[in-house]
């Protein structure tokens, strides 16, 4: 009977050893380098070889820190997390055939990429460039900061959840992919707030998707501070439900129109410049585009176009150095 009981209180320990060794084996912050192994505990001093390697190693809400420049792979996402390239360095994902980075993170969690440059090898005519920059599947919310995402042939970042999500980016180029950014509402309702970014050059290789932004279907789309430049249109919502608002943004010198709304898309205008479009400035053919005021639309090749009325009652801005002190 006492030999059962120790042997029974020995099985417990070895069990309860063993589960603390899973989950130490997970640490909150782990490394990659351009001369890791994935083999490594992926530590500052033993850093991993790719992201792929790293994530398996950190726990939920964690981060993967780049220590040095180096390509460090595709990567799928399925729980919180930050990838951090950190500043004045080159933390890549160079993929041909597939996709960047896939986050398909649960309805809570929340994924940070920052710093990162991301390239699709599209560039020189390779037909077997990479897919989507950036993919978000589903997640509670998607924060992209600081990122440099490039060819691709369908979408910088393509945004396609199948539950609500909601989406940052800041201070991010997307350029010289099939479309700038893609978002899909597919009834999902996805909300997604860009501020200080820049759409370029897209409508390589694709003149389907070939926009600055798409936004098709009931998803609302916020813009403010950036630039849409040399892509076919700037600007398209599509679809019933599709939604963008644009303050404080230029849309000029796209190969078609500023801004285009069809099919019952809208988009609302403040404190914007459309300019210097080869198409219409502004195109609404079977949707709305409205106007908040004080925007320039001028020099359109096709004809500047007219805003369908104004959709709120303030027509003017205060720059906040001229508000009154009180």
């Amino acid at each position: 009977m006492k030999r059962t009981l120790f042997l029974a209180i020995v099985a417990c320990i070895v069990a309860v050893g063993a589960l603390t060794a899973n989950a130490s084996a997970q640490a909150t912050r782990t490394w990659v380098s351009g001369v890791g192994d994935d083999a490594n505990p992926c530590s500052r001093t033993a850093p991993c070889k790719t992201f792929a390697g790293a994530i398996s190693k950190t726990a939920p809400g964690g981060e993967i820190d780049a220590l040095d420049p180096g390509g460090f792979g595709a990567l799928t996402i399925t729980k919180s997390i930050t990838l951090d390239g950190g500043g004045g360095q080159v933390a890549s994902v160079l993929v041909a055939g597939t996709n960047g980075i896939v986050i398909a993170a649960g309805a809570s969690d929340v994924v940070s990429i920052k710093n990162m440059r991301l390239d699709g090898l599209l560039g020189g005519g390779n037909g077997n460039a990479g897919l989507n920059g950036i993919r978000v599947i589903s997640g509670g919310r998607v924060n992209l900061e600081h990122d440099d995402i490039f060819g691709f042939s369908q979408a910088g970042v393509d945004i396609e959840p199948g539950a609500l999500t909601t989406v940052n980016v800041i201070d991010t180029v997307s350029h010289s992919n099939g479309v700038g950014m893609y978002v899909l509402g597919n009834g999902s309702l996805p909300r997604v707030s860009i501020d200080h970014s820049s759409f370029l050059n897209n409508g390589i290789g694709n003149a389907t998707l070939g926009n600055g932004l798409t936004v098709n279907g009931n998803a609302r789309v916020n813009v403010t501070n950036s630039i849409l430049s040399q892509n076919q249109d700037g600007i398209l919502s599509e679809g019933a439900g599709a939604t963008v608002f644009l303050d404080a943004t230029q849309v000029v010198n796209n190969t078609l129109n500023g801004l285009h709304a069809t099919t019952s898309g809208a988009i609302d205008v403040a404190g914007s410049t459309i300019a210097d479009n080869q198409g219409m400035g502004v195109l609404a053919s079977g949707g709305a585009i409205g106007t908040f005021g004080t925007n320039i639309l001028v020099r359109n090749a096709g004809g500047n176009g007219s805003f369908s009325g104004s959709d709120g009652t303030p027509q003017f801005r205060v720059h906040p150095i001229l508000r009154p002190p009180f």
